[in-house]
């Protein structure tokens, strides 16, 4: 069975039988629409700032501008939607048999709007970042993604809104937080305003956190992630 509309498509049958040839840690990226931090995050590897590779792009959404930069790039991708399948477990199954072929160490969401599989956090506990374009547990959960998130900062009249970057668990919004940044916003007089003032802050913070996530591997101390010494400084 393949999972797959691209040329690079990996059959299930030979997801146990690749031989690792690089040590470098394997990342697969996740997104559903642009994949603004999708880009952000190749421009970083290519710049040697980032010290992982993206062994396979996923994605729901076959028109989605991210799916076309990754065929751009040439990366392996993959677009699997949950609708194909009649349980969450076996959309879970299907995305495991992917990420098992590419040999992925660690899934990065960047602007992915399904939510991901009990068996796949179970296979992947401590190792699923996402990015949110607010500061969780504030304007989070379902359904808080995108404009959304920035229409609900809009309307509330917070002064400080921000970007926070966090392990993903079965709950939506809800796993240890692993960096957050605030972003004072009280300039701004649009959600369109808001947006364009966080995503500059999502494109500058993710890959320096990822790059400490993916090297330094913190203690998750139940919500609590545990790093041993300061590890970003955001200036």
């Amino acid at each position: 069975m393949i999972f797959c509309i691209d040329r690079v498509s990996v059959p299930c049958y030979i997801s146990h039988s690749i031989e690792r040839v690089n040590t470098v840690t394997a990342i697969a990226v996740f997104a559903s629409g642009r994949g603004s931090n999708f880009r952000s995050l190749v421009q970083h590897i290519q710049d040697g700032q980032l010290s992982c590779r993206i062994a396979v792009f996923i994605t729901d959404n076959s028109r989605a501008p991210a799916l076309q930069f990754a065929r751009e790039s040439g990366l392996p991708v993959q677009v699997i939607h949950p609708k194909q399948f009649s349980t969450a477990c076996r959309f879970g199954e299907a995305l495991l048999e992917v990420l098992d072929a590419h040999q992925v160490d660690w899934i990065v969401l960047a602007g992915y709007l399904k939510k991901i599989p009990a068996n796949v956090v179970a296979r992947y506990a401590n190792r699923i970042v996402n990015i949110h374009p607010a500061l969780l547990p504030a304007f989070g959960g379902k359904g808080m993604y995108g404009m959304r998130v920035h229409q609900a900062v809009f309307e509330a009249g917070v002064q400080v809104t921000g970007v926070t970057i966090h392990l993903v668990n079965e709950d939506y919004d809800a796993g240890p937080i692993v960096w957050q940044e605030p972003v004072v916003i009280r300039e701004c007089n649009s959600p369109e305003a808001i947006a364009r003032r966080v995503l500059e802050v999502e494109h500058r913070l993710y890959p320096k956190v990822l790059e400490e996530l993916i090297t330094r591997k913190p203690r998750v101390d139940g919500k609590r992630v545990r790093w041993n010494e300061a590890v970003y400084d955001s200036n």
